[in-house]
This record gives C-alpha cells, sequence and structure tokens, in this order.
C-alpha cells in the first residue's frame, strides 16, 4: 500500500506541532502544507468540513482531524517503530487523562496571558502557572512523563514551549523561575531531532503573538 500523507497546518500552531513530532518520530515522510489561515484552501474545508481547522492529517487521501487523535493514529497505523503510547492500559490511560487535561486547561489559560490585560489577564496567568505547576508535579523527577520513553503527554505539551518567551513578555513572569523541571524537560525535549524541526523559534512565536496583541487587545 502506498503511504501519501499529507499535513495542513500553520507554522505557530501547538497543535499542527504535535503531528508534526509524532511523524518525525516514526520516521514518516510527509508533505507539509502551510495554511492561511484567513483564506483557507478548498481541501482544509473539503477535508475538515466540521471545524474547519488545522492541523488536518490526510492519509490516501482520508483526512484525519483532532491534533491528539492523529498522534494516536500514527502510533497504530506506523506501530513498528517509536511507540508514542505506553503498552499496558493503566499506563495508556494515565496518558490519556494527561493529554485530555493538556487540551481542556492550556489553551484558554495561556490565551488570557497574551491577549488580555488588567484583571482578566492576572487571573489567566495566576491560573496558568497553576496548570504549568500540576504538570510539573506529575513529570516529578523523571525525565519524560512516562519515565524514560519520550511519549504521549511530552508531544501534547512541548509545543506550548516555543510560545512560553512570548508569555513571559506580555504576562511578566518567568517560567523557569516558576518551573525549573518543567524547563529543563523542555530543554532535554529539544534535544530530539523530530522535536527541534518541528518546533519554530520562540522569537519569531513571540513576533507574531505581538502582532496579535496589537491587533486584537486595544492599549
Amino acid at each position: 500500500m502506498t503511504n501519501e500523507v499529507i499535513l495542513l497546518d500553520f507554522w505557530p500552531s501547538m497543535f499542527g506541532m504535535r503531528t508534526r513530532i509524532a511523524l518525525r518520530e516514526k520516521g514518516v515522510e510527509f508533505e507539509y502544507r502551510e495554511e492561511d489561515l484567513r483564506n483557507k484552501s478548498p481541501l482544509l474545508l473539503q477535508m475538515n468540513p466540521i471545524h474547519k481547522k488545522i492541523p488536518v492529517l490526510i492519509h490516501n487521501g482520508k483526512p484525519v482531524n483532532e491534533s491528539i487523535i492523529q498522534v494516536q493514529y500514527i502510533d497504530e497505523v506506523w506501530s513498528h517503530k517509536s511507540p508514542i503510547l505506553p503498552s499496558d492500559p493503566y499506563q495508556r490511560a494515565q496518558a490519556r487523562f494527561w493529554a485530555d487535561f493538556i487540551d481542556k486547561k492550556m489553551y484558554d489559560a495561556q490565551r488570557k496571558v497574551w491577549a488580555t490585560k488588567g484583571e482578566e489577564q492576572e487571573t489567566g496567568k495566576k491560573d496558568f502557572i497553576e496548570i504549568l505547576k500540576t504538570l510539573e508535579s506529575e513529570l516529578g523527577d523523571k525525565p519524560y512523563f512516562a519515565g524514560d520513553d519520550f511519549g504521549y503527554v511530552d508531544i501534547a505539551l512541548i509545543g506550548f514551549s516555543t510560545w512560553f518567551p512570548a508569555y513571559e513578555k506580555f504576562g511578566n513572569f518567568s517560567v523557569e523561575q516558576e518551573c525549573p523541571k518543567l524547563t529543563a524537560w523542555v530543554k532535554k525535549c529539544l534535544q530530539r531531532e523530530s522535536v527541534a524541526k518541528s518546533l519554530p523559534e520562540p522569537e519569531k512565536v513571540t513576533e507574531f503573538v505581538s502582532m496579535l496583541r496589537t491587533k486584537f487587545v486595544a492599549e
């Protein structure tokens, strides 16, 4: 069977980064197509008619939507190499729990850090730091969330790290001061080729966030 893999994505998306990392962990060749989210391609609208969002993974003409589902799909289809989810059912359930925690908590809280001001921003910053501390507590002294092996929860979270300097700039706090173990984990993840190739430069993301803030947040 031929393996035609296309990824419709947008470079600063922490969700798209997950799919990029998972594909590279498995050594899957894929065609990356950058989307203009203000002028979405007909292919994106055709392949994700419900949400009309990136990332969209197209495997042999069939779409898989939602980044965390894409990571699971990639793990199941290319199961011969670099397992992403643990083989033990209980450990797998735990990994899914923490990925779900990240999906339900991180995005809204981080957005308040850079896209609001005043009391709302302070509340968002407090919530965001609390979420990071909860995740750091789960990480503990382990190299990765699953222990010695880079995996599902690491992939779910690491894309946010490239936005950390933007959060620090607009939220006026230091992730490293608040969560030193999580910062060490970020540095360890970035040593992996799959991660380093999939994450944009934090400076570029900060520029992008500055532009968004100028556009959407009235001073």
